[in-house]
């Protein structure tokens, strides 16, 4: 304590826009959290495949989390403040206020949410282009990505919507705007998600190509002109009104924004590693790769030159760290799978019952059902003739097939709880070979990976981490904060307030590691063997389309 007595402390603020709740934290100069605090956001569905949100409700909750989380804290020791959010498209007309995005004409409902998929056939025609940026898409666009989102919000909103644009926000750039009244965006998501290029800009030929010369005639002032590398100072920093909003003093640092995967990625990667036995502390920080995991995955790769993966996002220069190339893997639905198999199964209701009464969440009481069932030989073991394809909200890396569905194999007459935890096992255990497969395209493609670091939400469930370590036979990483996505957020805090030198130095600082978990070695073979049936598993969905293709 001695320590901090003599160095007057200062804290960043985080704020992380999720899926389905905003979260802030407050973090200090070593990357402790301090306080944290959480709001639920609005989401809607209004068709399948549709999903929507409001940029008005998420800046509320963003003021609520934040006021708490600065509560009974001296304003004048908050130096910093950075936003990270999901890669969700707001549409704004040209005056700031919000568009609709939907058939019902309902102005509140302005942001196509990332997991939207109502643009199947617009990222089909783009990608049928073979236009020269999709080689940084690891060669085919996804329908989660802009693009098609523009694209569709054009042939069908034409008048409601995209005549009376003013501004298309990445849900990141819409925030550190919202705070600061600066459009600049940042290289982040306009690099990962937008076809930017941090070395040579917008390509016209492309947005003319697909439909959408509109932002080539006007400079591309609608989608951004002013690109800024995350963490970098925006403007004069919070203005007078943000600042009441958010409960903070005017005029504070405010960062350039990221991603909020690729916040995770800053908040765990650069961890220092020493003492724990990996061999990633005798290598360079490209042998990491760091996948977060909460709704959907993404798994980051760096590297010093530009590597091009066959079905995974990237190379981007500066994306996540700056002067390294990001690779950007990733599985569309991972928690959400989890809790789809789950909550659908006919033992349910028990499962709900049963750890309602012993005060434990039902996958902390799945874990120890599994535990109680697997008598002597390994939990792994239990799904020795039940397999699932996870892919049932299509295929983002490495296949890149968003027409790929959901498969399970082994079903039984059984609706117990029995019958349950073993699924969910099973579930699990595919996405830790979705993981597996998407190192070994980048691996093929010369990536060298020695060690996971795992964050989000899923990384604090055990057979979750276990299961990856198990399955890719690597050591796992976890962090001492598991919020490690807010970390990262306040290190882009910390860097625009100028009390880092660089993001690096930030990352070293106030990264740091809590558990790491080692493989169990003498069961390789068992998962080198469901491995095999997984990939048969894809191979075989494929075999079966083209069947019903047959005239």
């Amino acid at each position: 304590m001695s320590g901090e007595e003599q160095e007057p402390r200062s804290y960043y603020v985080g704020v992380d826009v999720g899926t389905g709740s905003v979260r802030a934290a407050l973090v200090d100069q070593k990357g402790l959290l301090m306080a944290f605090a959480d709001q639920p956001i609005k989401k809607w569905e209004p068709q399948f495949n549709h999903h929507e949100q409001s940029s008005e409700d998420i800046w509320a909750a963003c003021c609520v989390v934040t006021k708490k989380v600065v509560q009974g804290i001296d304003l004048n020791q908050i130096r910093g403040l950075g936003f990270d959010a999901t890669c969700s498209l707001v549409v704004l007309d040209t005056q700031f206020h919000p568009l609709p995005v939907n058939h019902e004409g309902d102005a509140h409902r302005n942001i196509i949410m990332w997991l939207d998929h109502r643009a199947v056939s617009q990222v089909h025609r783009i990608n049928e282009t073979k236009h020269s940026v999709l080689q940084y898409v690891g060669g085919v666009m996804s329908v989660e990505m802009q693009a098609p989102k523009l694209l569709w919000l054009k042939e069908n909103l034409k008048e409601t919507c995209w005549d009376k644009a003013g501004h298309f926000f990445d849900l990141p750039d819409f925030l550190s705007w919202k705070a600061t009244g600066v459009i600049a965006r940042s290289l982040c998501s306009l690099v990962c998600k937008w076809t930017y290029s941090a070395e040579r800009g917008w390509d016209d030929s492309f947005w003319k190509m697909i439909g959408l010369e509109d932002f080539v005639a006007d400079n591309y002032s609608k989608i951004g002109n002013q690109v800024l590398p995350p963490g970098v100072s925006l403007g004069n920093g919070l203005t007078p009104q943000a600042a009441k909003d958010l409960g903070l003093p005017v005029g504070i640092a405010v960062a350039s924004s990221l991603i909020d995967a690729h916040a995770g990625g800053l908040g765990v990667i650069g961890a220092d590693v020493r003492g724990h036995g990996l061999a990633c502390e005798r290598q360079p920080m490209t042998s990491r790769l760091a996948v977060i995991c909460g709704t959907s995955s993404c798994h980051m790769g760096i590297s010093k030159e530009p590597i091009f993966v066959p079905g995974v996002w990237g190379p981007y220069f500066s994306a996540m760290v700056p002067g390294l190339w990001l690779n950007e893997g990733g599985q569309s639905v991972t928690g959400k799978l989890i809790d789809h198999m789950v909550q659908g199964h006919a033992a349910f209701p028990e499962l709900q019952a049963k750890a309602a009464a012993r005060c434990q969440s039902i996958y902390a009481y799945l874990n120890s059902h599994l535990d109680l069932i697997k008598k002597a030989q390994p939990v792994g073991f239990l799904t020795v003739d039940l397999h699932v394809w996870p892919d049932f909200h299509g295929n983002r890396s490495p296949l890149a097939d968003l027409t790929l569905k959901g498969m399970v194999t082994g079903l039984k007459l059984s609706q117990d709880l029995d019958n349950l935890a073993i699924l969910y096992l099973a579930t699990v255990q595919a996405i830790a070979f979705g993981t597996r497969h998407i190192i070994e395209a980048m691996e093929a493609a010369g990536h060298s990976i020695s060690t996971l670091f795992l964050c989000g939400g899923l990384s604090k469930n055990s057979l979750f981490v276990q299961m990856h370590a198990d399955i890719t036979g690597m050591p796992v990483v976890l962090s001492q904060e598991v919020e490690s996505v807010l970390v990262g957020a306040a290190i882009l805090g910390a860097c625009a307030s100028g009390d880092f030198t660089s993001v690096q130095e930030a990352m070293a600082r106030m990264s740091k590691i809590g558990k790491v978990v080692f493989p169990r070695c003498e069961d390789k073979r068992y998962y080198d063997k469901k491995y095999q049936v997984f990939l048969k598993l894809v191979e075989h969905q494929k075999e079966y389309a083209a069947i019903m293709k047959e005239n």
